[in-house]
């Protein structure tokens, strides 16, 4: 039994060393090619608090991202993409939300505002960086938040959080966020309807 109790001790002091490592080595890396920069979590934290009057943190995730998920304090939900609520091949189908530069430009000013992107886990962010560019923002006002809200999925095998989404990001990084919906910072249209 003794043996036993020290391979399992063992055993698991192992798995424990190993996820460890999985974690350390966890670096963040920018998603896709985008106009403007890369700011991992804590920088955007310390930007937003620098200068909360021209500096504002964009949620491109949908609306029921933004709403069940959760999304960071202050952030301004702005959909890159809406669900369609059609099931498809590959789960529910999404649709390009044709307005997103409008929507920029009804809240956000390119000549005085610095925007900071942000998504799950940070490609959708890289796609709005480059539509925020189309809308007259200066390319060193706009950024991607890398690793996003949720973070990068766990790869290593043996760990008990494989596939779980645990590797950096906004509420990994124990930065404030909620799920509390703001009438001033959801999808303003909706408002409308």
């Amino acid at each position: 039994m003794k043996k036993f109790t020290k391979l399992l001790v063992f055993s698991l002091a192992v798995v424990f060393i190993l996820s460890g490592l999985a974690f350390a080595g966890f670096a963040y890396k920018v998603k896709k090619a985008h106009i403007g920069g890369d700011v991992k979590p804590s920088q955007a934290f310390e930007m937003l608090q620098n200068n909360p009057e021209h500096t504002f943190l964009i949620d491109v995730r949908t609306r029921a991202e933004y709403q069940l998920i959760g999304h960071p304090k202050g952030a301004y939900n702005i959909p890159l993409r809406f669900w369609t609520g059609k099931f498809g091949k590959k789960g529910y189908g999404e649709s390009a939300n044709t307005n997103f530069v409008k929507d920029l430009l009804a809240r956000f000013n390119p000549k005085t505002d610095t925007l900071i992107f942000m998504c799950r886990s940070a490609s959708r962010s890289c796609a709005a960086s480059n539509e925020a560019d189309l809308a007259g923002f200066a390319e060193d006002k706009i950024f991607s938040l890398l690793g996003g809200f949720e973070g990068g999925k766990v790869k290593f095998g043996p760990s008990a959080f494989c596939g779980q989404r645990k590797l950096g990001g906004w509420r990994n990084e124990g930065l404030p966020w909620t799920y509390g919906m703001d009438k001033k910072l959801i999808y303003q249209p909706d408002l409308a309807k």
